[in-house]
């Protein structure tokens, strides 16, 4: 059975001219989102699954780890899973990472966001330990 792919987000191209659509694949979003969550000061890591953590473990980064995205008839939701650092306010540094994820894939892609969720799945210690 053929695996159903993920619907490609479509646009019209803006401009004195009609060039046609421009399609971003749902990973592209993924990728900008978990790049632009990075960046927020607080933020120890993105949360993988098992398979992204064997991945990196052989040497290659995984960009859109941590992030999931959904398209509905409400618009594009996105879902961010990280690790924030011990002694950072959570609720500062969560609403950070929502503005900075919004407002990156609106000048990247110039779609909206509905939602942007923001899950924290573990603190991380100066010694490098990740508690749960």
């Amino acid at each position: 059975m053929a695996e159903k792919a993920a619907p490609y987000l479509r646009m019209k191209s803006h401009g004195a001219q009609d060039l046609g659509n421009i399609e971003v694949a749902p990973e592209v979003l993924e990728i900008i989102a978990s790049i632009a969550a990075s960046d927020i000061e607080g933020i120890a890591s993105m949360r993988g699954n098992f398979a992204s953590g064997v991945v990196e473990r052989l040497g290659k980064k995984v960009h859109g780890k941590g992030v999931k995205t959904e398209l509905s008839e409400n618009g594009l939701m996105i879902d961010v899973y990280c690790v924030v650092n011990y002694g950072v306010s959570i609720p500062k540094t969560a609403l950070k990472v929502q503005e900075h994820v919004r407002q990156t894939l609106e000048n990247m892609t110039s779609l909206q966001t509905q939602e942007v969720n923001v899950h924290i799945t573990g603190v991380q210690f100066e010694t490098g330990e990740e508690h749960h």
